[in-house]
């Protein structure tokens, strides 16, 4: 099947638009970062990297900055255990209930961020905290990220075991080894790359997730993105809260990227 030079020039057009509309709203937060004006006059009458200093010397923005890497490594390392155990279990076992079970584990990604925080501030305040004493912060946070960065590592785990069958383990069984030993020598070298490539997006996941931490976190444990949405409308706080706007996206960039080189160079051997 063949398009027209005027079909695929349209496509071109339609795909910048889009593109456009994506990513030059992140090019003029980018260039106010460097902005002289603190009231963004643009084209920018001048240079500066005081907005960035300032940044580096708020304190806000550091703590708000180490809150969201703890909760997001939390997360990922709850992720990468239940998620790894669910696909392994759903996968390698046949049992009643199975196709059940698989629905609520990827249900919590489909749902309304919106829904799944009013459900889990309805557990802290009914629950963990009138009878087990745990009040929002940290914790709940971790909780509520784990919840949907489950998923990400269940769907690549999941894929990655179904690509490779089940005739390694067959095979290592049959030649007298356990089955731990089967999955340390045979079956974890193998997901290796999915487990990479799935904790590394469920952290970017993480890193940036604000509805449901709202809904979770307690006062003084605000994430980055929350500490952003919080100064955006303050004028004292705009330069910064650009500079803040750019960190987040490059850090919330490069595991998505990692992640994509790391599961595409593990395609490529799986196929070899």
């Amino acid at each position: 099947m063949t398009t027209g030079r005027g079909a695929r020039a349209a496509l071109w057009l339609l795909a910048g638009v889009v593109l456009a509309f994506i990513y030059v709203p992140l090019v003029v937060v980018t260039v106010n970062s460097f902005n002289a004006d603190k009231t963004f006059a643009w084209p920018p009458t001048g240079w500066t990297l005081h907005w960035w200093s300032a940044a580096a010397e708020s304190p806000g923005p550091r703590e708000a900055l180490g809150m969201s890497v703890r909760a997001g490594l939390g997360a990922t390392a709850i992720a990468v255990v239940l998620g790894t155990l669910l696909a392994l279990a759903l996968t390698r076992y046949r049992f009643f209930g199975r196709q059940a079970i698989s629905l609520l584990v990827i249900l919590p990604i489909a749902l309304p961020g919106i829904v799944t925080g009013i459900a889990l501030q309805s557990v802290i305040s009914s629950v963990l905290t009138p009878v087990f004493g745990i009040s929002a912060g940290l914790f709940t946070i971790i909780v509520g990220h784990a919840t949907f960065c489950v998923v990400v590592v269940f769907n690549n785990v999941v894929a990655r075991l179904r690509r490779m069958g089940g005739s390694l383990e067959l095979a290592s069984a049959d030649l007298g080894a356990g089955p731990w030993t089967t999955f340390r020598l045979v079956t974890f070298p193998l997901l290796r790359s999915a487990l990479v490539a799935g904790a590394l997006l469920a952290f970017g996941l993480s890193f940036d997730e604000i509805v449901v931490t709202t809904f979770t976190a307690g006062p003084g444990t605000p994430t980055l993105p929350i500490w952003i949405y919080n100064n955006l409308f303050r004028p004292n706080q705009a330069p910064v809260v650009n500079v803040v706007a750019v960190v987040l996206v490059v850090a919330s960039i490069l595991p998505v990227w990692v992640a994509q080189r790391v599961g595409g160079s593990a395609a490529v051997d799986s196929r070899l």
